[in-house]
C-alpha cells in the first residue's frame, strides 16, 4: 500500500518522534497574502522602514503566520484522523521568521488517553519548528481527540503530561535587537503604551468579519493543512466543512488591532482552546480582557499577558453558569504580546 491513511489513536505512543514532511521556504508572497486574507495592519509586519525603526534588518513574518506554517507540517501526522483540536500549552516564538527561511516541523508524543467510549483518544503533542539554520523557531504543545482505527483495540496506558498554566514572564524571549525607543505611534495607529493598560480591563475590538468558505479554502491549503473535516464534506455527519481553528485564531488576532494596534509581537502562548466550531456564514467579532504585565529587559519594550477571545456573541461573555463555554464563543487564547512602555 503507498497510500497513506493518516495515523490512527492506536498508533501513537509516548515519546514516538515524528519527523514531518515537506519543508515550506516562506516569501514576502507569504506576507502578502496573510494580509489580503485577514486583513492583518500591526505596522511591524507591514513596513520594513518601520520594522527597521524597531531594530529588525526588514519586516518578519506575522507570528500566527509562521505558527500556521509549523503548525500545517504536523497535520497529516497528527491530526488527519481527529475529530476536533482541544487545546493548547507551553507555546514561545523563540526568534522571528523572514522571508528566505525554511521552516520543517517536529513532533514528540507527551501524552495519550483512550475516552470512555473507546472509539476515540487524545493524543498530546511536543511540536518545534526549526529554521534553515537549524535554529528554534516556535514551540508549543497541543493536544487532539483522534479516531480509533480498531474499536477493539485495548486501551494503552493514561499519560497525561503536566503542563505549565502559563509561560512565566522570565521565560519571554524578545527578539535580539528589538527596541521600541523610536516607536512611531502615529505610524503604528494607535497611542496607547503598555501603561495604558489595567488588569482586568476588558476591551472591546468592535469590528467583524464574516467567514467565506474561499478565503479559508485558500489559507488551509496555502498551509498546507490536510485534515479531512476542512475539505471534505463527508467527513462530517452534518456535511459542513469545519473551519479551520488557525484560520479563526487569525481572524481574532486581526480584529484586536482594534484597541491593540501597539501589541505587537505575539511571544508566547499560554493555552487556549477552540470553544465551538466555526462555518462559513458566521461572523467573526473579538474581545481581549488584560490578564497580566510584565517588564523586559529590551528598551521600551513591555509584555501584556492578554485572553483573546473570538465570538460570534457580544464582548465579555465566556462560560455559563455552568463553566462551559456560550455557544457563541468560538476561541478562547491565552497570550504574551510585547508592547512600547
Amino acid at each position: 500500500m503507498k497510500t497513506n491513511p493518516g495515523r490512527f489513536f492506536e498508533d501513537y505512543h509516548v515519546g514516538q518522534v515524528i519527523h514531518h514532511a515537506v519543508p515550506r521556504t516562506v516569501s514576502d508572497g507569504e506576507r502578502a497574502l496573510y494580509h489580503a486574507l485577514y486583513p492583518a495592519r500591526h505596522a511591524l509586519y507591514s513596513s520594513d522602514v518601520f520594522a527597521q525603526d524597531c531594530g529588525f534588518a526588514k519586516s518578519p513574518l506575522d507570528d500566527i503566520a509562521a505558527f500556521h506554517v509549523v503548525f500545517g507540517k504536523t497535520v497529516p501526522d497528527v491530526s488527519l484522523n481527529a475529530l476536533a483540536n482541544l487545546g493548547y500549552a507551553e507555546g514561545r516564538w523563540h526568534r522571528p521568521v523572514f522571508a528566505g527561511d525554511t521552516l520543517r516541523s517536529t513532533s514528540t508524543v507527551i501524552g495519550i488517553k483512550q475516552n470512555s467510549s473507546g472509539k476515540n483518544g487524545v493524543v498530546y503533542v511536543r511540536t518545534e519548528g526549526h529554521n534553515q539554520r537549524d535554529e528554534l523557531v516556535i514551540s508549543y504543545v497541543r493536544w487532539v481527540m483522534v479516531r480509533k482505527r480498531d474499536h477493539d483495540a485495548p486501551a494503552p496506558e493514561t499519560v497525561i503530561p503536566d503542563l505549565a498554566r502559563q509561560v512565566d514572564p522570565t521565560d519571554l524571549v524578545v527578539p535580539d535587537g528589538l527596541s521600541f525607543e523610536n516607536y512611531d505611534f502615529a505610524l503604528a495607529g494607535e497611542p496607547h503604551r503598555w501603561g495604558d493598560y489595567a488588569v482586568g480591563e476588558v476591551i472591546d475590538h468592535v469590528d467583524g468579519i464574516t467567514v467565506s468558505e474561499a478565503e479559508h479554502m485558500m489559507a488551509t491549503r496555502l498551509w498546507q493543512n490536510t485534515a479531512k473535516v476542512h475539505f471534505d464534506v463527508t467527513a462530517r455527519p452534518d456535511g459542513n466543512r469545519l473551519i479551520y481553528g488557525g484560520h479563526v485564531i487569525s481572524l481574532a488576532r486581526t480584529l484586536s488591532f482594534n484597541g491593540l494596534a501597539n501589541a505587537q509581537m505575539v511571544v508566547a502562548l499560554n493555552g487556549g482552546a477552540h470553544a465551538n466550531p466555526c462555518f462559513a456564514g458566521d461572523t467573526v467579532r473579538a474581545w481581549s480582557e488584560v490578564l497580566d504585565k510584565a517588564e523586559t529587559s529590551a528598551p521600551g519594550v513591555g509584555a501584556l499577558r492578554l485572553r483573546l477571545v473570538a465570538t460570534k456573541g457580544a464582548a465579555g461573555q465566556l462560560k455559563g453558569d455552568d463553566g462551559k463555554y456560550l455557544p457563541d464563543v468560538l476561541l478562547d487564547l491565552d497570550l504574551w504580546a510585547l508592547i512600547p512602555t
